[in-house]
C-alpha cells in the first residue's frame, strides 16, 4: 500500500465540505421559495387582486438575490470533483457524470430558460404564460437538486453499476435502480421538503418583521397563512420522509445509524436517545452518555418497525458478532485486499497475455468486490473506520429536535394568523423572526449526518476518502481552501447585506392593476 498524505486528505476533504456547507446555505431557500411564489401568483392570477401581485413580485426579488448567489457556489463544487477528487471521479465512470449532464441539460436549462419570463416577463406575456414560467422553474430547480440527489444516494448505496475491471471504472448497468433506489428516493424527497420547511419559516420571519414594525400588515399575514399553510404540510411530510430515510440508513449503512445515536453495544429493543450528552473521549474509544434521556424500544421501532428488532451497535460492526450474522471490520479488509490484489494481478497478467492467469484472478476480484474500499485500511486499525462519533450525534439530535419544534411553529402561527390574532402575539413573532437561523442550523445539521456520518466512505464499501484524493501537493489544497472562505463569506455578507436592504425597502408602491392586461 502506497504512502498515503494524511494531510492532503483532510484538507480536501475541509475544502469540499467548506463548500458544501456555504453552498446549503442557499439551495433550500431556492427549492422552498419558488414553490412559494408559484402559489402567491396562482392566487393572483385566479383573484384578479394586484395586491397577490405585488406580494408575488417581493418574494420574487428575495428568490433572485438567493438564486445568483447559490449558482457560483454549486459551479465551484462541481469543478472540485475533477480537482480535489480526481481518483473518485475516474473510479464512479459515468455513474456520477450521468445524472449531472442530465441536470444541466434538463433541469438547469429549464429554470435558467423560464426564469428570464419570470423576472422580466410581467405586463409582457399574458397572466397565464407568466404563471406558468414561475411554476415551472419551481419544478426546474427542484429537478436539479434530483439529478445531484441521485447522484449522492449513488454513494452512500452503490446499485445498478458494474466495475470494469479493464478502465477500473464503474459502468451503469441499470439507469432505473440507480434513479429509484430506496435511498435515492427518500434522500431527494427529504432534501427537498427541508428546503420547502426552511423557505416556509423564512417567509414567515420576515413577515413577522413588518407586523412587529407595523408596516406592510396586510402584506405580512397574507404571506403568512401562504407560508404557514405549506410549512406545515412540508414539514409533517418531512418527518415521514426522515422515518423513510432512517429505515434506510439501517438497512445499508448500520455505522452511520450507531453513530448518530451514539450507540457502542448493540441490542433487541434498543433505545433511541430523545436527549444526551455524551462524554468527552476519543473516537475510537467506547463512549457513555453523562446525561441521557432513553425511549425503550424506539431505536429499534425507528430502524426496523419493530420495537424488538436487534439493532447493531459499533462494537458488534467492528469486532463482528457471528450471533447476528455481521462479519468484522478485519475480515472485511483482509476480503477488500483480496480484492485489490486480484485486480494488480489480473492487470498484470493481461499485459503479459497470461489469459489463464488473468481469469483466474478475475474471479477472485470480483468474489471479494463486494469490501473492495475496505482493503485500502489493511495494516491499520479497523477503529479507523468509525465515523466521528459526536460530532454524527450531535448534528442528528439537532436536526430531529428543530424538526418536531417547527410542525409545532407552524401549527401556531397557522392557527393565530386564521383566528387574526397574529398581529397581537408579540412574543410569538418576535419567536419567528428568531426561528430563521434555526431553520438554517437544522438544514446544516441534516448534511452533516448524511456526509459525516459515512465516513471514511466516499462511495459506502468500494472507496475510502484515503482513495480518492487527487495526487496534489497538499499546500495547493490549503491555499485555495482559505480563498474560497474569503470569497464565500464574501458572496454571504454580500447577500446578506443586499437582503437586508430589499426587505428594509420592502414590497414595491401599491399600483393600479391594468384590467386591459389578460
Amino acid at each position: 500500500m502506497e504512502h498515503i498524505d494524511f494531510s492532503l486528505v483532510d484538507w480536501s476533504r475541509a475544502q469540499f465540505a467548506l463548500t458544501a456547507l456555504y453552498h446549503w446555505i442557499f439551495v433550500p431557500l431556492t427549492l422552498g421559495l419558488s414553490f412559494i411564489i408559484a402559489i402567491m401568483e396562482t392566487f393572483y392570477v385566479k383573484t384578479g387582486n394586484p395586491e397577490w401581485k405585488r406580494i408575488t413580485k417581493y418574494w420574487m426579488s428575495i428568490f433572485g438575490i438567493n438564486f445568483a448567489i447559490g449558482v457560483a457556489t454549486g459551479i465551484i463544487l462541481e469543478f472540485e470533483f475533477g480537482t480535489n477528487w480526481s481518483n473518485y471521479s475516474w473510479f464512479v465512470g459515468d455513474i456520477f457524470g450521468a445524472p449531472l449532464a442530465i441536470e444541466g441539460i434538463m433541469a438547469f436549462f429549464m429554470e435558467s430558460t423560464f426564469i428570464a419570463v419570470m423576472f422580466f416577463g410581467w405586463n409582457k406575456v399574458s397572466k397565464k404564460f407568466h404563471l406558468l414560467s414561475s411554476w415551472l422553474v419551481a419544478i426546474g430547480s427542484n429537478l436539479s437538486a434530483l439529478w445531484i440527489l441521485v447522484a449522492n444516494a449513488w454513494m452512500q448505496h452503490p446499485v445498478g453499476t458494474t466495475f470494469n475491471p479493464d478502465t477500473a471504472r464503474n459502468e451503469m448497468t441499470d439507469f432505473w435502480s440507480v434513479l429509484f433506489s430506496p435511498v435515492a428516493i427518500n434522500k431527494f424527497l427529504h432534501t427537498i421538503t427541508s428546503g420547502y420547511v426552511l423557505a416556509s419559516i423564512f417567509v414567515i420571519g420576515l413577515s413577522a418583521w413588518y407586523i412587529l414594525k407595523k408596516r406592510e400588515i396586510l402584506f405580512a399575514k397574507r404571506s403568512i397563512t401562504i407560508a404557514a399553510t405549506f410549512g406545515l404540510i412540508a414539514s409533517l411530510y418531512l418527518a415521514f420522509t426522515g422515518d423513510g430515510s432512517a429505515k434506510a440508513v439501517a438497512k445499508y449503512q448500520p455505522m452511520k445509524l450507531a453513530a448518530m445515536e451514539g450507540l457502542y453495544h448493540g441490542s433487541e429493543n434498543a433505545p433511541l436517545i430523545a436527549i444526551g450528552v455524551l462524554e468527552n473521549v476519543e473516537n475510537s474509544k467506547e463512549e457513555d452518555f453523562v446525561v441521557d434521556l432513553p425511549i425503550p424500544g424506539g431505536l429499534s421501532f425507528l430502524a426496523f418497525g419493530d420495537w424488538n428488532a436487534y439493532v447493531p451497535g459499533i462494537h458488534e460492526l467492528v469486532h463482528g458478532d457471528s450471533l447476528h450474522g455481521i462479519i468484522s471490520y478485519k475480515e472485511k479488509i483482509n476480503i477488500g485486499k483480496k480484492s485489490i490484489d486480484a485486480l494488480a494481478a489480473y492487470t498484470k497478467a493481461k499485459k503479459t497475455g497470461n489469459t489463464d492467469e488473468a481469469q483466474k484472478q478475475l474471479k477472485i476480484f470480483k468474489e471479494n468486490y463486494k469490501y473492495f474500499g475496505f482493503g485500502y485500511y489493511f495494516g491499520h486499525d479497523p477503529h479507523e473506520l468509525i465515523p466521528p462519533v459526536k460530532l454524527s450525534f450531535y448534528a442528528f439530535h439537532i436536526m430531529v429536535g428543530l424538526g418536531t419544534y417547527f410542525i409545532l411553529f407552524f401549527a401556531l402561527i397557522l392557527f393565530f394568523t386564521v383566528k387574526n390574532k397574529i398581529q397581537d402575539k408579540k412574543f410569538i413573532l418576535r419567536l419567528a423572526v428568531w426561528t430563521i437561523p434555526l431553520a438554517y442550523l437544522a438544514q446544516e445539521a441534516g448534511w452533516i449526518v448524511a456526509e459525516v456520518g459515512r465516513q471514511p466512505w466516499v462511495i459506502q464499501d468500494l472507496m475510502p476518502t484515503i482513495a480518492a484524493v487527487s495526487k496534489i501537493d497538499s499546500s495547493n489544497v490549503i491555499i485555495t481552501f482559505f480563498l474560497f472562505l474569503a470569497v464565500f463569506t464574501a458572496l454571504l455578507i454580500a447577500e446578506i447585506k443586499i437582503m437586508l436592504q430589499q426587505i428594509k425597502k420592502g414590497p414595491e408602491e401599491k399600483l393600479i392593476e391594468n384590467s386591459s392586461k389578460k
